[in-house]
């Protein structure tokens, strides 16, 4: 079986048509094995749990590349359909909807969310003396065997005729929910708004309105996670060292 039209691309991947109703994922050139066959594992835990999702198939290489075998989700990300329309009431509602649905799952043959923020912040260009304190937080976090999502956010969701598709399961963990919860809050808000935007100030805007929605549909404020808002900023900086975020400053 050859792979067909290209349905969608990514940084780490492109989604070809594939048999039967399917898509099969091809990873670049390059792309490190062991993350594919992470992302190829984790979406075979999740394949019978109770939300939506597009279930896994197996694990492929073609002319080099590693690649996973879904079935195939139509529509259009819930970014995208939300740039569009502009309604971000209906957003956080389609999204709390989706999150909470993820939420009420246990996991144990995951890696905890503690772990990977401790690895995180080991890497982050910070003082000793805020690395400590860091990691110190961490410690103090409640620990959980809720399944996280982990890259929780609308361009993870797939919206068709309504209803929402949940995808990329490479940075699924353990932990408490409202880890997984402030992940999306800082991934919608305080992540930066792409380079040569038209209107940043207004995008800005957006996000800041989008987070708050998205928290009130979680019957929650800031003040319920600020201290993993606080954790996470941190580690974001080992994560993503290039990010400029306003988290640093505002959350902590």
């Amino acid at each position: 079986m050859n792979p067909g039209e290209i349905v969608g691309a990514g940084n780490t991947a492109t989604v070809y048509e594939w048999e039967n109703g399917k898509v099969v994922k091809l990873f670049r050139e390059g792309y490190p094995y062991q993350d594919a066959v992470r992302e190829y594992e984790n979406a075979m835990d999740v394949n019978e749990m109770d939300f939506p999702k597009p279930k896994a198939y197996k694990f492929i290489t073609y002319k080099g590349r590693n690649g996973i075998v879904y079935d195939k989700v139509t529509g259009e990300s819930l970014l995208d359909w939300t740039l569009r329309t502009g309604n971000l009431q209906e957003c956080a509602a389609l999204m709390a909807k989706a999150h909470e649905a993820i939420l009420k799952h246990e996991i144990r043959n995951v890696p905890d969310y503690k772990d990977f923020l401790i690895h995180q912040i080991k890497k982050a260009s910070i003082s000793k003396e805020e690395r400590l304190k860091a990691l110190h937080l961490v410690e103090h976090l409640e620990d959980g065997t809720t399944l996280c999502h982990g890259d929780f956010h609308p361009g993870n969701l797939m919206l068709s005729q309504g209803s929402i598709s949940v995808i990329d399961f490479m940075n699924i963990c353990r932990g408490n929910r409202l880890y997984d919860i402030a992940r999306t809050v800082y991934l919608i808000e305080y992540t930066p708004v792409p380079d040569g935007a038209d209107n940043p100030d207004r995008i800005r805007i957006q996000k800041e309105t989008l987070s708050r929605l998205y928290l009130e549909q979680m019957n929650l404020t800031k003040d319920h996670i600020k201290d993993y808002l606080s954790a996470i900023s941190i580690a974001r900086m080992g994560e993503c060292p290039n990010e400029q975020s306003r988290a640093v400053r505002e959350v902590l």
